[in-house]
C-alpha cells in the first residue's frame, strides 16, 4: 500500500483551517458559554482557502439552475423598485403583502418561500390585492441560510439587477428573543415595529423614498433602534473577516455598524454587489436553529460593512433628514413614468487590441489579440484574480458590429455616456483601427453609442510600457510632423455621434509633451478642424507623470481647455498591508494599496483644479502582460469604486452640464484588470456602480 505524503502547502493550508476553526469555536463559547462548541463545531463553510480551492475549478452559479428557464423570470422590466419577500412562517404572509399596497409606485415582487406548507394566498390573490404590482415571482428555497441565501440566489440570479431600489421584508417571529431579557420587546413586537415604520403609510413610504431620492450618499433605511455596532459582533466577527478577504477588505471592528433584523430599504448597488462575493450553497451553515455565528449572520454584517464601504449611510427612519418641500416628491423618481438623465458624463476608456491585425501576428504569432494575453495569466497570490475572463459579452471579436452594439446597449443602461477610444496613429499610419472605422461606418441607429478619441502617442514595445526599448513600432514626429493627425481624425470627428463640450469637439492626447513645438501643433489643429469643417475643438492632455511626457504645466498655458485624470498617474503608489496574502516565490512586482489610492484621490478631488476632469480607475493589474513582474493594486472593489466614482461626480456638480465629465480607466482594458464591462469574478457590479451613481 503506497501513503500519501502530505505536501507542505497542504499542511498550512490545514492549519490555517483549525486556526479558523478554533476563531469561530472561541467566539460561539464566550456568546453562548458552551465550552462544548470548542470541540464539536467544524471550521467556517465560508474559509477562505476552502473559497479560493474552489475556485481553481468552476464555481457554482450560487443559484437553482432551473431558475434559467422558469417562465417567472423570463419578464423584462422598466420599474426602479424591486421587493424581496422571504417566507418561512406562511401565517404572517398576508400581512406583509397588505402593506405592500402602501407603495406609491409601480414595483416587481419577488418571494422566495422556505415554508413546508405554501402560501396562504394565491397567486391570483396576491396580485388582485396590489394594484401597483407590475411582475410576480414565487420560487420554493431550501431552509438553508434563512432569509440571507435566498437573497444571494437571487442576487447571483441577477434577478435583481434592474433595481435602484429594494425593499428587503422577511416573516419574522423571533421567538429566541424572550431568552434575552437585554433586549426589549417579544419576537412579534419587533416585527410589527418593523413593518410600522417601513411600511406603516403611503406617506410614510413617501418620505423614506423622498430621503433616497434627494440624498444619494444614502444607502440603508431601517426601524428605529436596529442600526448597531460592535457591541453585537457575537461569534461573527472571524467568520465576517474571512467573508470580506474574498474582497480584500480588511476588517476593522470598532467601525461595525448594521442593520439588525434584515427588514430595511436599501440602495439596489448594495445588494447587486453582493455577487462579487462568489457565494455558493457550500458556503452556508446546514440549518440548526442557530442564533449566531453562521455565515447569514455575518453576510447581515458584511452588508452593513460593505455599505460604508462604498460611501454610503446607514440610518434609522426616524433619523431621516426630512426633505424640503421643493424635493418632497423625489419618490417619484422611483417610477417608471420619470425620465431621470444622468447629471454627470461617466466616459470610460476603450481598448479596441480584441481583433488580429497583420502587425501583431508579425510581433506576438498569428491570431494574437488581447485575449492571448489575458488567458495566459497566473495567479501571483493567493487568491489572486486571475486569469480575468470575461461573462456577458465572451471572448469576442471587435469585427463583429453587433459586439459593440451590445456593449454600447449595456453602456448606456448603466449611465455611461460614451466611449473614449484609444486612437493609435504612428508617423500616418494607423493601427487597430478596423473597430473604430466601422463603427463610424455603422448606422447610428444600430449603435447609437457617442465617443470620441484619445491619440495615444506613446511608443508599441515588448514590454508593454510605452517606454524607449525593445521598440516595436515608434512615434517619428521628424517623419510625419504631429500637424498631420487631425486630418486623419476629421473624418470621426464629423460623426454626429461625435462627443462635444458646448459644440466643441473632446480630443485627448496622452503624451503631450513628447510632441516636438506642441502649442504650435495645438494652434495648427483647430485653425485646420474648422477647414475641415469639424468646427472648434475641446481639447484636453492626460495627467500623466513628466517621466510619461506629461505636461508638467497648466495645460490652458499651452492652449488647451484642460487635462483629464488617468489614474493611477499622479497618485501614490503605495504598498499594500497584504500580509496575509501568500505571494508566489516568482513574484517580482509590486503589491499597491487601492483603499490607500482612493484615499489620497478623494481627499485631492476636494480641491479639485477647474480645468481638470477627474479620472476614476476600476482597478489595475497587468499581470497578463508582465506576469511575475507586475503592477498589481490590491484591496480593489466594486464598493471602493463606488465611493471614489461618486466623490468625483461630487466634485464636478458646480460646472456647467456638458463639462461635468469624469473618466474611467477603462472599460475593458484586460490585460491591466481595468476592467467595467462584466466579468465572471463581478459579474455587472461595477457597471451596476456607475448607475448608481449615474442615476440613484
Amino acid at each position: 500500500m503506497r501513503l500519501k505524503v502530505p505536501t507542505p502547502a497542504r499542511v498550512r493550508r490545514t492549519l490555517a483551517r483549525y486556526r479558523q476553526a478554533a476563531r469561530v469555536r472561541i467566539y460561539n463559547a464566550m456568546e453562548d458559554g458552551r465550552l462544548s462548541q470548542l470541540w464539536n463545531q467544524k471550521h467556517a463553510p465560508v474559509d477562505y482557502l476552502d473559497w479560493v480551492a474552489r475556485g481553481a475549478g468552476r464555481r457554482a452559479s450560487g443559484h437553482p439552475d432551473a431558475w434559467r428557464v422558469d417562465p417567472q423570470f423570463e419578464f423584462e422590466t422598466n420599474c426602479r423598485l424591486g421587493v424581496v419577500m422571504h417566507v418561512y412562517y406562511p401565517d404572517l404572509a398576508a400581512e406583509i403583502i397588505e402593506r405592500l399596497q402602501n407603495l406609491p409606485v409601480d414595483f416587481d415582487l419577488f418571494i422566495t418561500d422556505a415554508s413546508k406548507s405554501g402560501l396562504t394566498l394565491s397567486r391570483d390573490e396576491i396580485s388582485a390585492s396590489l394594484p401597483r404590482l407590475q411582475h410576480l415571482v414565487i420560487v420554493p428555497v431550501e431552509n438553508h441560510g434563512r432569509d440571507i441565501y435566498p437573497l444571494i440566489q437571487l442576487v447571483n440570479f441577477g434577478a435583481l439587477d434592474p433595481y435602484q431600489l429594494v425593499l428587503k421584508v422577511h416573516t419574522k417571529k423571533s421567538a429566541w428573543r424572550e431568552a434575552h431579557t437585554e433586549l426589549e420587546g417579544t419576537g412579534a413586537e419587533w416585527k410589527d415595529e418593523f413593518l410600522d415604520a417601513l411600511l406603516g403609510s403611503e406617506d410614510e413610504v413617501k418620505r423614506i423614498m423622498s430621503a433616497f431620492g434627494s440624498d444619494p450618499w444614502l444607502g440603508l433605511v431601517t426601524a428605529p433602534g436596529n442600526i448597531v455596532g460592535p457591541e453585537f459582533w457575537g461569534g461573527d466577527k472571524a467568520i465576517t473577516a474571512e467573508l470580506l478577504r474574498r474582497l480584500e477588505i480588511r476588517l476593522h471592528p470598532s467601525r461595525l455598524k448594521f442593520a439588525a433584523g434584515s427588514m430595511y430599504w436599501v440602495r439596489g448597488f448594495v445588494l447587486q454587489g453582493l455577487r462579487s462575493l462568489g457565494l455558493s450553497e457550500d458556503d452556508f451553515d446546514p440549518e440548526a436553529g442557530q442564533i449566531d455565528a453562521t455565515t447569514a449572520h455575518a453576510i447581515e454584517r458584511a452588508i452593513g460593512i460593505l455599505t460604508t464601504e462604498a460611501g454610503l449611510k446607514l440610518r434609522e427612519t426616524d433619523g431621516l433628514t426630512e426633505v424640503k418641500d421643493s424635493a418632497a416628491e423625489l419618490w417619484s423618481r422611483y417610477s417608471p413614468a420619470i425620465e431621470i438623465t444622468p447629471s454627470v458624463r461617466f466616459v470610460p476608456f476603450y481598448l479596441p487590441q480584441f481583433h488580429p491585425t497583420a502587425e501583431n501576428d508579425r510581433w506576438w504569432g498569428t491570431g494574437f489579440t488581447e485575449w492571448t494575453n489575458v488567458t495566459g495569466a497566473k495567479p501571483v497570490y493567493q487568491g489572486h484574480d486571475q486569469p480575468k475572463l470575461p461573462a456577458d459579452f465572451g471572448f469576442y471579436d471587435l469585427r463583429l458590429d453587433e459586439v459593440r452594439a451590445a456593449q454600447a446597449e449595456m453602456a448606456s443602461k448603466h449611465g455611461v455616456n460614451g466611449f473614449m477610444y484609444y486612437y493609435y496613429w504612428f508617423a500616418g499610419k494607423r493601427l487597430l483601427n478596423l473597430p473604430i472605422e466601422k463603427l463610424h461606418a455603422s448606422d447610428p441607429a444600430d449603435v447609437n453609442m457617442p465617443f470620441c478619441l484619445m491619440w495615444a502617442n506613446e511608443n508599441w514595445t515588448r514590454s508593454w510600457d510605452g517606454r524607449n526599448k525593445d521598440i516595436l513600432i515608434g512615434q517619428e514626429y521628424d517623419k510625419v510632423p504631429a500637424e498631420e493627425f487631425i486630418d486623419d481624425v476629421a473624418e470621426f470627428m464629423k460623426d454626429p455621434r461625435y462627443m462635444r463640450v458646448d459644440g466643441r469637439a473632446i480630443l485627448a492626447v496622452y503624451r503631450p509633451a513628447q510632441i516636438p513645438n506642441f502649442p504650435r501643433v495645438v494652434a495648427h489643429w483647430r485653425a485646420r478642424a474648422r477647414e475641415l469643417g469639424v468646427g472648434e475643438l475641446w481639447l484636453l492632455s492626460v495627467d500623466v507623470a513628466t517621466e510619461f511626457d506629461g505636461l508638467g504645466a497648466s495645460a490652458r498655458e499651452l492652449g488647451l481647455e484642460g487635462s483629464l485624470g488617468f489614474p493611477p498617474h499622479n497618485l501614490p503608489w503605495e504598498g499594500a498591508p497584504a500580509g496575509s496574502v501568500k505571494m508566489r516565490r516568482k513574484m517580482r512586482g509590486s503589491v499597491l494599496s487601492y483603499p490607500a489610492l482612493v484615499r489620497v484621490a478623494t481627499e485631492r478631488l476636494r480641491r479639485l483644479p477647474r480645468d481638470l476632469a477627474p479620472g476614476v480607475m476600476v482597478n489595475f493589474d497587468n499581470t497578463a502582460r508582465r506576469q511575475w513582474k507586475p503592477d498589481v493594486w490590491y484591496g480593489a472593489n466594486p464598493y471602493l469604486f463606488r465611493r471614489w466614482l461618486a466623490a468625483a461626480a461630487r466634485a464636478v456638480m458646480d460646472r456647467p452640464v456638458e463639462e461635468r465629465l469624469v473618466f474611467i480607466n477603462a472599460w475593458n482594458e484586460w490585460a491591466e484588470g481595468a476592467i467595467l464591462e462584466p466579468t465572471q469574478r463581478f459579474g455587472r457590479s461595477y457597471l451596476q456602480a456607475v448607475r448608481d451613481v449615474a442615476f440613484g
